[in-house]
């Protein structure tokens, strides 16, 4: 009886110390496996954020950039059509190249098919000597305005104003031209210059 005293000391140390691992020992792993898992979640998180904040300097540092485009491209499509303003550049062009007349007859805008923007297409007269023609046509392909010459006619000034001449000169031409500018706002209509027209007929 005393022999097996012992064995059934050791029997009952072991049971204790398999229960104090199965409540103490166990629930202490789980928790770190846990914290393990919440620190990679972290880590992880934190070179998202950093990728992030990374991402957001170069836009910052590319903002001054980024806006001369936004207004490069709002001078060459306005968002309104803008017709005073087109005129003078038009108009501009004319005195620089130094023609004799020039005529600037716009058009209704109209929307295109997608509804993204509208086009103006517009009649341009001009008279003068040749040289200052052809520099009219180069000013007129560099405005500061998006433009697309549809259509081009150059004729003899003298021949478009009725009289006769029994030479064709190149000194004195008449050149009329349809061109193409365009604007963002598609209801640039009637009742909308420059701006979108009031469909409520109240007016603004």
């Amino acid at each position: 009886m005393n022999r097996r005293a012992p064995i059934i000391a050791g029997v009952i140390a072991v049971a204790v110390a398999l229960f104090a691992v199965f409540l103490l020992v166990r629930p202490k792993m789980s928790e770190v496996s846990t914290t393990e898992g919440d620190l990679q979640a972290a880590e992880d998180q934190e070179v998202t954020l950093a990728a992030q904040l990374n991402a957001l300097q170069d836009a910052q540092a590319a903002a001054p950039e980024t806006e001369q485009e936004i207004a490069a491209i709002d001078a060459e499509i306005p968002p309104t059509a803008d017709l005073p303003s087109l005129f003078r550049l038009l108009q501009g062009a004319a005195d620089r190249s130094v023609v004799d007349f020039f005529s600037f007859t716009p058009g209704t805008p109209a929307p295109n098919t997608a509804g993204t923007f509208s086009t103006i297409a517009s009649q341009v007269t001009v008279s003068g000597g040749y040289f200052a023609i052809d520099e009219f046509l180069f000013l007129l392909e560099t405005l500061p305005r998006a433009a697309k010459v549809t259509t081009l006619a150059v004729t003899p000034s003298s021949a478009a104003s009725g009289e006769t001449t029994t030479t064709t000169s190149t000194s004195n031409l008449q050149l009329q031209v349809t061109v193409e500018f365009y604007t963002t706002d598609t209801s640039s209509g009637p009742g909308s210059v420059p701006g979108p027209s009031d469909i409520s007929g109240t007016g603004a």
